[in-house]
């Protein structure tokens, strides 16, 4: 009911201002902004008109599809449109005694609809799927020789419902994976933004690309149904299960607070693996000690965990493990990312958000994702594919 007072009330006031602002000035610039602002609204009462009146199944690609372009056009149209309101009605209070308004604040508020509308819609129908592919060179002392030079190829966050339209993308994306003939595939988990049905029938483009020494996935905490307001426990399970099976089925190796050796030559690597469920901040890590098992006589330990603070709390100057790979941050979507310089407000809840970093003889890899999640934009902050080659030092 909010939200419908919220559209309905920057409606009518939207209209008002341009009238005011336009009609006595120009009639060809007062009805082509009628013409774009009416466009605009059309699209955005149908999403809203199809998200209140969807009675389905809440984890349907198509819903979660519905809701997230209604949350980006809320963002690129409303936000802009009470912007305009608040910069008009500003002008008009503060010449109430000479009557009219101040037409420098009312195209202040134009010259903002218009810069946001640009940048929100330049990120939802490219920057989002401008994938950028990412390399980085891990140097680690006492390495085997035969494990000198292994290449690492790993993707996260998918979101597959990101991709409810967009499967030929998903696909560009699995054979460019395949293209760089990787040892091994890794996949740090949120395959998924609700549940289970977003990856129903993907499992074969999943099956795409394939390392040589295997491929190996942690689930993320949008992967146990975390999100889904009318999952039961026994549905959280059942989802736990379907997911299982739908990697699986993908050609991943699923590590949930496990491991699985990985024989290279004479020598061995460790894929450790701990599952990340809640939500932030109450982000709850798998069992690594569980998980580590059996894993001291390999020649190279690999962790994949989701969530990149889990380096700080229980790997980093904790373990033997050399090597980690994570995900979960999105590097929130927007951001700077330059040769020289990279900045992100990730920084401020994930102090290692996007990147390589290392400590000693530790190091940890963040992906910044493939899909999106709350919003349908990626501004300046392209989705990434990670080439990681191991070197020795």
């Amino acid at each position: 009911m909010l939200l419908f007072l919220v559209l309905l009330i920057s409606e009518v006031l939207t209209l008002v201002v341009l009238r005011q602002h336009f009609y006595d000035r120009s009639w060809m610039s007062y009805y082509f902004c009628i013409i774009a602002h009416v466009i605009l609204s059309i699209w955005l009462w149908i999403l809203w008109f199809e998200t209140v009146t969807y009675n389905g199944i809440f984890d349907e690609p198509d819903h979660i599809w519905i809701m997230l372009n209604l949350t980006g056009m809320v963002c690129a149209v409303v936000f802009p449109r009470i912007l305009l309101i608040v910069f008009h009605f500003s002008g008009r209070l503060i010449r109430r005694k000479a009557g009219g308004h101040s037409r420098r604040l009312t195209n202040t508020g134009l010259v903002l609809f218009i810069i946001i509308l640009t940048v929100l819609g330049t990120a939802a129908l490219h920057e989002r799927f401008n994938v950028k592919t990412e390399n980085y060179s891990v140097k680690i002392k006492g390495l085997d020789p035969d494990l000198n030079g292994l290449k690492i190829v790993q993707i996260s966050d998918l979101h597959l419902s990101s991709f409810y339209h967009q499967k030929d993308l998903l696909v560009n994306v699995m054979n460019q994976i395949k293209a760089a003939n990787p040892d091994l595939v890794i996949n740090t988990g949120d395959f998924v933004t609700i549940g289970w049905r977003e990856s129903a029938g993907l499992d074969s483009l999943l099956s795409i690309p394939e390392g040589r020494y295997g491929k190996f996935a942690v689930m993320g905490n949008h992967d146990f149904g975390t999100y889904d307001p009318f999952f039961t426990e026994a549905d959280k399970d059942n989802n736990v299960l379907l997911m299982n099976k739908f990697l699986k089925s993908s050609g991943y190796k699923v590590l949930n607070d496990e491991s699985a050796m990985v024989t290279v030559g004479n020598a061995k690597i460790a894929m450790i693996g701990v599952v990340t469920k809640g939500s932030f901040p109450k982000i709850i890590h798998g069992d690594l000690t569980r998980a580590s098992i059996g894993t001291d006589s390999a020649d190279l330990r690999i962790l994949l965990s989701h969530d990149p603070n889990h380096w700080g709390k229980a790997v980093k100057g904790s373990t033997n493990i050399e090597l980690t790979f994570s995900g979960h941050t999105h590097g929130m979507q927007i951001g700077i990312i330059t040769k020289k310089f990279k900045w992100s407000p990730a920084i401020y809840f994930y102090p290692q958000w996007n990147g390589l970093y290392s400590e000693g003889r530790q190091h940890l890899v963040v992906n910044r994702g493939l899909g999106v999640l709350g919003i349908p934009f990626r501004v300046w902050m392209p989705p990434e594919i990670s080439v990681v080659t191991i070197l020795s030092e």
